[in-house]
């Protein structure tokens, strides 16, 4: 149980379910199961006494209202002792990362030895909304007093009320999808589809290789006998991506194709941290210890993606390290022109000053977003574990997280060993 304590935080391992385009093998599977099942992995592999874990952060970005705090439900649905305190997160593509760092500051302060952190993200279950006209209707339904005024404001209902509004990506800020803006940025920034399809091509033959060899594998807790993620494409080549037309800007100078693009994905992801006396009170061997992490937001007019061009920077700044001095660099995949954009700005500066150059082969050498998936709540705790696995395998002394968000932020996060 908590404790004065020391102020290191260890990541034990991460479990996650495979990872599935959206609308396909887990269309029967809702937030809450897919959560419930990444969990359950977590706690056989690495828990002995589950009275041992003090909390649970879990996030979703795309909310059902009938479940208000998932993390509570996920004690329930999974057996857990149900006095363990649970909350949940929400910050676009970092989601899982602020419940990891919600967790890592409860260690560190004393009122956590053990938690579990995570997210999720069912594509396939997203509940559909009616326009407000239909919504007020069932709400003075629902207020009537008698079944005459039920039936009074039920029938104010047209055949049009019954189309639900469909589900929109778009920036509330700017109007324009995540894609769009990615396009504007690459533009801005002259990346070709070229320097994108090679980001992609490199993510699926990285991904393709470590399922074949088990490293990937080896986070996943197997569901409805799939023990892989369904999205990675090894068969994929230069040649394949560059006749794949633009989906954002259809112009010709259009770069961004569903190719070079992360895909809506279902999955959840589940990680433990760890305090070293919990460690050894629960017979556990850190895989990697949070060094430090860094949160940063801009304008999304400057560019709705390219906040890491500022928090890796500043993280590297405040550590004392440097880029060469990383091992594994870990960038989310929204899209090849992201990931292209902010190398650029790392090299070359961009409101920070230039930090350097990544060689290729430092980068997703497991693959990412683009190839394994993209279930948004669930991806920060998918490449911590991955991150952290690869640095345990290869004794690797730093490795570096990137991971852009929706709303112009960002999270660079350092793991050690």
């Amino acid at each position: 149980m908590p404790s004065q304590q020391s102020k290191r935080v260890a990541i034990v391992g991460g479990i996650r379910t495979p990872f599935v385009k959206a609308g396909a093998q887990f269309i029967k599977y809702d937030q809450l199961k897919l959560s419930t099942h990444a969990v359950l992995g977590l706690v056989e592999k690495f828990i002995k006494d589950p009275n041992a874990i003090d909390g649970i952060v879990w996030g979703r970005v795309l909310h059902d209202p009938r479940i208000s705090n998932i993390a509570r439900e996920i004690v329930f649905s999974a057996g857990l002792p149900k006095n363990i305190h649970a909350l949940m997160v929400s910050n676009n593509c970092i989601t899982s990362l602020h419940a990891m760092v919600d967790v890592a500051d409860a260690i560190k302060a004393g009122r956590m030895s053990l938690g579990i952190a995570g997210g999720v993200e069912s594509m396939s279950t997203v509940p559909l909304l009616f326009g407000r006209e239909a919504s007020a209707i069932f709400l003075e339904a629902g207020m009537a007093r008698t079944p005459g005024d039920k039936i009074k404001a039920l029938a104010k209902l047209r055949f049009r009320h019954f189309k639900p509004k469909s589900l929109s990506f778009k920036e509330p800020s700017t109007g324009l999808t995540m894609g769009q803006h990615a396009e504007i940025t690459a533009q801005e920034w002259g990346i070709t589809q070229k320097e994108e399809d090679i980001i992609a091509c490199n993510s699926h033959i990285n991904a393709a290789s470590a399922t074949e060899d088990g490293r990937l594998k080896e986070e996943i807790y197997p569901l409805d006998g799939i023990d892989k993620d369904m999205i990675v494409r090894g068969d994929t080549t230069l040649e394949k991506l560059a006749i794949l037309k633009p989906v954002f800007d259809r112009s010709s100078k259009g770069t961004i194709t569903a190719g070079n693009a992360s895909p809506l994905t279902d999955g959840a992801s589940s990680i433990l941290l760890a305090s070293e006396e919990a460690l050894a009170a629960n017979g556990l061997e850190a895989a990697a210890w949070i060094k430090d992490v860094e949160f940063t937001a801009i304008d999304p007019a400057d560019g709705l993606l390219m906040a890491p061009a500022l928090a890796v920077p500043r993280l590297l700044k405040r550590t004392g390290l440097t880029l060469d001095d990383m091992d594994i660099v870990e960038i989310h995949e929204a899209f090849g022109a992201q990931v292209a954009s902010n190398l650029a700005a790392w090299e070359k500066g961009w409101k920070e000053k230039p930090i350097g150059k990544v060689p290729m082969e430092k980068i997703n050498p497991l693959g990412s977003s683009i190839s394994v998936g993209h279930p948004f709540g669930a991806t920060g705790a998918r490449i911590a574990t991955t991150l952290a696995n690869e640095m345990k395998r290869r004794d690797a002394r730093y490795g570096l997280i990137s991971v852009c968000a929706a709303g112009g932020m960002a999270c660079a996060m350092i793991l050690e060993r």
